[in-house]
């Protein structure tokens, strides 16, 4: 690998449709880093809230890849946004042959509502073959980080977090789109969360990670609560407490 600082990718003709791959300039570290920025899935927030990650984790020594997707707002919603994050996540397999990347372990990092779709993404293998992102998946998240992920879609509407994100993102919550967008209702997951959560999170309630843990370890996968210091925005923000623990839980999955 030669440490191109970021190489654009497109997997559809929407302005949203890309993802930026950084390539570490010295000794990569095993497999590629996943980054969904979150939002909650409206269009005004872009992967620029992901370009931090992607610069700090990259002079690490990670290969990651900065996706985009359309949003509320700009084409998204049910289904566009999930397809795209599976056309996105796939459209590595194309780099992985140009760049000689290991995708053998691929592992998802997602903010807030990045962290649901981060979550959703992992479980794409067992959807039905017809439904949004269903299929076998050409480059399959083997773990996710989330970091104070609205990982509860149910209890997120009826919280009306982010003043009614989930109805916005989804409409009413009937039929089979909340069956298959809600990581809740994906359970038992094939692969690791780690559940990451700052202690000071004003903007998306512990009770998000910590209902999906424990219905995770209800289930017997492998979930794990992480209760780290900070505010929402803390973990996003290189420099901080929060931020090095994020590192250190990206490392353990990858």
């Amino acid at each position: 690998m030669t440490g191109i600082p970021r190489q654009r990718y497109t997997y559809g003709k929407d302005p949203s449709q890309f993802a930026d791959l950084y390539l570490p300039a010295g000794q990569a570290s095993p497999g590629v880093v996943v980054i969904i920025h979150g939002g909650f899935w409206r269009s005004r927030y872009t992967l620029e809230l992901g370009v931090p990650l992607a610069e700090d984790l990259s002079s690490r020594g990670s290969t990651c890849w900065n996706l985009e997707y359309r949003r509320v707002g700009n084409g998204g919603g049910w289904p566009q946004t999930f397809e795209d994050i599976a056309a996105g996540i796939d459209l590595l397999s194309s780099a992985s042959k140009e760049h000689g990347l290991d995708t053998s372990t691929t592992t998802a990092l997602g903010h807030s509502a990045g962290g649901h779709l981060a979550v959703w993404a992992a479980g794409r293998s067992s959807l039905p073959a017809d439904a949004p992102g269903g299929g076998v998946p050409a480059v399959p998240i083997t773990g996710v980080v989330s970091q104070s992920g609205v990982l509860n879609l149910q209890l997120a509407d009826e919280e009306r977090l982010g003043d009614g994100a989930v109805r916005d993102f989804l409409g009413e919550p009937n039929g089979t789109k909340y069956q298959l967008a809600d990581p809740m209702r994906a359970l038992p997951l094939p692969v690791p969360v780690l559940a990451l959560h700052g202690e000071e999170d004003t903007t998306v309630p512990l009770s998000q990670s910590a209902s999906y843990v424990d219905a995770a370890r209800a289930a017997d996968a492998t979930a794990e609560l992480v209760q780290i210091p900070g505010d929402h925005f803390a973990m996003i923000t290189p420099g901080t407490v929060a931020w090095t623990q994020v590192v250190a839980a990206v490392e353990r999955l990858t």
